[in-house]
């Protein structure tokens, strides 16, 4: 749709930027039954929502002959929840009003106050900025809203989410009455209907998000997996999809910290973003993704707010959100102003009915899938490879003389490999995803696995027995490699797992050799042997542990963790007859607790 009549210094604006035709919000605030109203919007983030208001608003702002000038107070002022969104937001609103005359001031935490209230003494018909820095000068007496025209929330629910409620209060209140109030949100959550109707009159409500869709230029997965295998998730999901740039939503800081420091360690070039992090770092951190430096961001849901990447095409909900107000939140980081975007919801088995119902509600279809494996990212390398290196590009002398060079010395099928080869170490190792769930411990037939031979060792779930560190200590113990393990089942009081019956007698012999060698130096260890009921007996332990409400009431308390990665035997209540508390030992970092040797 092209752009309706609009003021000369403003459509002269739009042409030099080459906006010949008008996003589906712009079209619909510059209808006429809009014309001078308060505005309710509904609008996706990247809709080209900042473009909809600076024109909306131009009736009020602009004389007879399209201009503004100097402005004794401002006219019109932009509330957005973040630093970044009001920057983005200012330049936006220079270039479109730079014909008028009209002076823009931007107030965000992180900039020098006196130098602030300095521009604000200037004139400026717009001031753009935060709620809390906003007040700070409205209630020193800097920021003169008396003869405010235009007030514009954007992105008012994001604001509500993150506390500004009194701040926005204290705003609004300072305006005049005849102050015309435009609303934009993704959502409209009953916190954001209640300040429609205190701050608008008659608003026209407006809505560009249709029925029945999230973000249209959002294509939704979902991938389930066990929860210890939910940062090798992230790892090969990231280098399946390749994205130039990357966000991973987590719910914490202590995530944030973890996961970053996870996949820095495996080679990828990752920042993080949370409120532990001080201004500083966040616009260094910013920086870098932007100029490539980086290209995954980790981030809590707060700290990604108002974040606008251009290159920006992978969002990964790490730790599901919380409802899908939050999932729409998040994945419209990407899949904005028309490009493509892939949001994926990494989901525990136990969390999938729930999921699907936070997906029922956001009516969003998403598409279940396994994670991708390894075997698929090496399939997509080479693709993108083959891509790469067929595509045209301009070769210098220098580079030619190369070339010759290596082919005197190297045949060109050496040549190619060793590109290969070069390629391939750049980037980091996809992992191998292990299943240890019930629904994914359903046989799988690898090659290798058609006969294998039950072991356990005594060792479960009651004790703190974690795939993590099971995988790892019998690898060890035997001898062998994760890729010569087969099912895993951890029990209640046991462990029980699967090795190829061709290197049974020869894991067998190993573990006893371990097992003997720790005991001596140690005087403890894991006692690890064949079993010929298999996984039965740990489904029969299960059933016979499991705590009941009578043992409740008999003064027995649920296992709580102890330490890092461990658990406490259920003990009785203090002072329950017969309380003793277990002390358990560890082997280091991480590692199982050791058990004195007990005899089968």
């Amino acid at each position: 749709m092209t752009f309706p009549a609009l003021p000369a210094p403003l459509a002269a604006a739009l042409a030099e930027r080459e906006y010949a035709a008008a996003t589906p919000v712009q079209a619909a605030v510059l209808q006429p039954e809009a014309a001078g109203r308060d505005l309710v919007v509904s609008a996706q983030t990247g809709s080209g929502k900042t473009v909809a208001f600076g024109l909306a608003m131009a009736d009020q702002l602009l004389g007879e002959d399209g201009r503004i000038g100097f402005a004794p107070a401002p006219l019109a002022l932009v509330i957005t929840p973040t630093r970044e969104l009001a920057l983005q937001v200012s330049r936006e609103l220079e270039w479109l009003y730079a014909r008028t005359g009209a002076r823009v001031a931007t107030c965000v935490g992180g900039m020098n106050p006196s130098a602030e209230r300095k521009m604000l003494s200037g004139g400026p018909a717009i001031v753009v900025g935060t709620p809390g820095r906003l007040r700070d000068h409205f209630e020193r007496g800097a920021l003169n809203l008396a003869s405010l025209a235009v007030a514009v929330l954007d992105e008012a629910d994001e604001m509500l989410d993150m506390g500004f409620r009194e701040e926005l209060e204290a705003i609004l209140d300072g305006t005049p009455d005849t102050r015309r109030t435009l609303l934009f949100s993704a959502t409209m959550p009953r916190p954001i209907e209640a300040l429609a109707r205190r701050y608008q009159h008659e608003a026209l409500r407006i809505a560009t998000i249709a029925e029945g869709r999230g973000h249209g230029d959002i294509a939704y997965q979902a991938v389930t997996v066990s929860p210890p295998e939910i940062e090798n998730a992230v790892v090969n999901l990231l280098r399946f999809h390749e994205a130039e740039t990357a966000i991973l939503f987590c719910a914490t800081r202590e995530k944030v910290r973890h996961l970053a420091a996870t996949l820095q360690e495996r080679g990828f070039a990752v920042v993080a973003l949370s409120g532990e992090h001080s201004q500083s770092e966040r616009n260094h951190a910013l920086q870098a993704l932007r100029d490539g430096r980086a290209r995954v961001c980790v981030a809590t849901d707060v700290a990604a707010r108002g974040i606008d990447l251009p290159t920006l095409s992978l969002v990964v909900h790490v730790e599901l959100p919380r409802d899908a107000e939050t999932l729409q939140h998040r994945s419209g980081r990407t899949g904005r102003a028309g490009r493509k975007g892939v949001a994926v919801l990494i989901v525990p088995f136990s969390a999938r009915r729930r999921t699907e119902a936070m997906l029922g509600r956001a009516k969003i279809a998403a598409e279940w899938q396994d994670v991708p494996s390894r075997e698929a990212i090496i399939e997509r390398d080479r693709e993108r490879l083959l891509a790469k290196l067929l595509a045209p590009v301009e070769v210098e002398d220098a580079d030619r003389e190369l070339a010759r060079r290596l082919l005197e010395t190297r045949s060109p099928e050496e040549i190619a490999a060793m590109l290969v080869h070069a390629h391939r170490a750049s980037m980091p190792e996809p992992e191998e995803i292990v299943a240890n769930t019930r629904e994914a411990q359903k046989e799988r037939h690898r090659p290798g696995f058609e006969d294998t031979v039950w072991f356990r060792m005594d060792l479960g779930r009651s004790e703190g027995a974690d795939p993590r560190w099971v995988l790892p200590l019998i690898c060890r113990r035997g001898h062998v490699t994760r890729g010569e393990i087969g099912a895993i089942r951890i029990g209640q009081t046991e462990t029980y797992f699967q090795i190829p019956r061709a290197i049974a007698d020869k894991f067998a012999t190993a573990a006893a050799r371990t097992g003997a060698a720790e005991r001596e130096s140690e005087g403890e260890t894991l006692h690890i042997e064949r079993s010929d009921s298999g996984p039965r007996e740990a489904a029969r332990s299960n059933r016979q542990l499991r705590p009941s409400r009578s043992a409740n009431d008999a003064g027995f308390v649920k296992a709580k963790p102890v330490g890092k990665g461990f658990a406490r035997k259920p003990e009785r209540a203090a002072g329950a007859p017969g309380a003793k508390p277990w002390h358990g030992k560890k082997t280091g970092p991480g590692g199982p607790p050791r058990h004195k040797h007990r005899k089968s």
